[in-house]
């Protein structure tokens, strides 16, 4: 049986929550939130270095969002919020097609749709990136944002941490990216240069973005994933 799609209202509510609850914790500033289009689909991709980017990201955007999260993560308290706030299981050790199939059904109602191109949480460069994004936006015609997310971890904290209290974390969200791409291109051309076009931007704008809040990325890959 095909999966619901994600609930509207569910991001609305996770949407205000997610902002009042940072604001209190961390007090994290949004940048360039002009960049994202007010109406239609938008994806926004971002960088990937800590634990609560997620919760971040979605708080600071100026629309709601639903967001693919590894589905490991959905058990316990953690899996009770992410399932309750309409966020979407992803399986990454194979192609999953009902969690795309929920992606393009946000996005066809105009919704946001964010993910992690890295895939998992590191030092945040964009050196590699999936094809999600690019696939999500060649199909619906959504708006790709590249989206930095800065000052959730620190260099040797674990993957899982928290950053303390009141740390400066920063999201800067960029111009869009371009996917107008030549006609007659073959599918797999056309998705691979989609791909490093989204891939390329989003590292530009965090590098470029780090550098004008002067918040670092991490100098290395969480410790706890490298065991």
């Amino acid at each position: 049986m095909e999966a619901p799609h994600p609930s509207a209202a569910r991001a609305r509510v996770s949407h205000a929550a997610a902002r009042a609850l940072l604001a209190v914790l961390y007090g994290p500033r949004a940048h360039g939130v002009d960049h994202v289009p007010r109406r239609g689909p938008v994806v926004l991709a971002a960088n990937h270095t800590g634990y609560l980017d997620g919760a971040v990201v979605l708080g600071t955007s100026p629309r709601p969002s639903h967001f693919l999260v590894l589905d490991r993560s959905f058990t316990g308290v953690a899996g009770l919020l992410l399932r309750a706030s309409a966020q979407i299981p992803i399986d990454q050790r194979r192609g999953d097609r009902r969690a795309l199939g929920q992606a393009l059904a946000v996005l066809g109602r105009g919704g946001v749709v964010g993910i992690f191109p890295e895939g998992g949480r590191g030092r945040g460069e964009v050196e590699s990136a999936g094809k999600g994004v690019a696939w999500l936006a060649l199909r619906s015609g959504a708006t790709v944002v590249p989206t930095a997310c800065l000052g959730t971890r620190a260099t040797g904290a674990l993957a899982a941490s928290w950053p303390p209290l009141r740390t400066r974390i920063v999201v800067d969200f960029g111009p869009p990216v371009p996917l107008d791409l030549p006609d007659g291109l073959p599918g797999r051309v056309r998705l691979d240069t989609a791909t490093e076009r989204v891939r390329a931007a989003l590292a530009g704008h965090v590098r470029a973005a780090s550098e004008r809040h002067g918040i670092p990325l991490p100098a290395d890959v969480p410790p706890d994933l490298l065991d």
